[in-house]
C-alpha cells in the first residue's frame, strides 16, 4: 500500500534500524519505544491486521512467531523473559494498519490491563 509507514519501510523508501530480515518477515527497533528494548516485527506483505489475515496467511504469521524467538536469543533476553504481543484494531491501540508484532523485553514489564 502507498501510503502504509510500514510497506515503505520494506520497500527502503523509509530507514529502519534491522535486527531481522528474511524473504517474508522483517523485524527493526521501534523508534518510540514502551521498553528498552521494543522491536517491531512484521510480514512484508501487507496485512492490515490479525482480524484481515486469511488462511493463507497462517504459515507468514507462525514465520513471524518463529522470528521473534530467533530475535530474543540473538539479543539475550531469552532467559531474561520479553513479551510478543499484536494490537488488533484502534480500541487495542493499533496505530499503524500493516500487522506488527511488538517484542518488548529488557526490564520487568508491567501487567496487561484495561484503561477505562
Amino acid at each position: 500500500m502507498s501510503d502504509c509507514i510500514f510497506c515503505k519501510i520494506v520497500a527502503g523508501e523509509l530507514p529502519s534500524k534491522k535486527v531481522y530480515e528474511d524473504d517474508e518477515v522483517l523485524a527493526f527497533h521501534d523508534i518510540q519505544p514502551a521498553s528498552p528494548i521494543h522491536v517491531l516485527i512484521i510480514p512484508k506483505k501487507h496485512i492490515a491486521s490479525l482480524a484481515d489475515a486469511k488462511a493463507e496467511d497462517w504459515p507468514l504469521l507462525g514465520r513471524i512467531q518463529a522470528a521473534a524467538a530467533q530475535i530474543a536469543r540473538e539479543l539475550e533476553v531469552e532467559e531474561s523473559g520479553y513479551r510478543v504481543i499484536t494490537n488488533v484494531g484502534a480500541n487495542a491501540g493499533q496505530i499503524v494498519h500493516h500487522i506488527h508484532y511488538h517484542l518488548m523485553a529488557g526490564a520487568r514489564l508491567s501487567p496487561l490491563g484495561v484503561h477505562n
